[in-house]
């Protein structure tokens, strides 16, 4: 079931979020988030824009937000998504539907443009964000440094 996310999914999210720094470049962290800062982040992020989870059987799969694109006023109509599954919830469909209601929200909150930054190579989020229509419309060369590596980063937008 997909509901709104609860300071108390911090724990989880945090698990989630730290598969990632330690095994994928799908983030740029190098270092795990605590528990604290997740729920610091859901606190500040929950005041304008929509976090929800994705739970089955008490345990949170996957999650799926949106924040601040940027901070000067004439963005306040464009946001930045993100979304994270835990690696046994791949290919389930569970991110399919985290989108589509986070863009529903989105829709109902008069927000004009999502933007989606992923990290490559990654098949299955630029799958998922060229399913919901995003297009793409930069890529940046090496801007990452991770696991030894340079990293390419590729922005895709959704006008809603």
């Amino acid at each position: 079931m997909i509901r709104n996310v609860e300071i108390s999914d911090a724990k989880a999210i945090s698990e989630i979020y730290n598969y990632h720094v330690f095994n994928t470049i799908v983030t740029f962290d190098l270092n795990p988030v605590n528990i604290k800062d997740i729920e610091e982040q859901i606190i500040s992020t929950t005041k304008k824009y929509p976090w929800i989870v994705f739970e089955e059987n008490n345990k949170v799969l996957g999650y799926a937000y949106a924040n601040t694109w940027k901070t000067r006023s004439a963005y306040d109509a464009t946001v930045e998504s993100s979304i994270y599954i835990t690696q046994e919830a791949l290919g389930k469909g569970i991110g399919k539907k985290l989108y589509k209601h986070l863009i529903n929200e989105l829709i109902a909150l008069n927000i004009h443009v999502i933007i989606g930054g992923i990290s490559l190579p990654n098949d299955i989020s630029v799958a998922i964000h060229e399913k919901f229509g995003f297009k793409k419309v930069a890529h940046f060369e090496e801007v990452g440094f991770k696991f030894n590596k340079w990293i390419d980063v590729g922005y895709w937008q959704l006008k809603i």
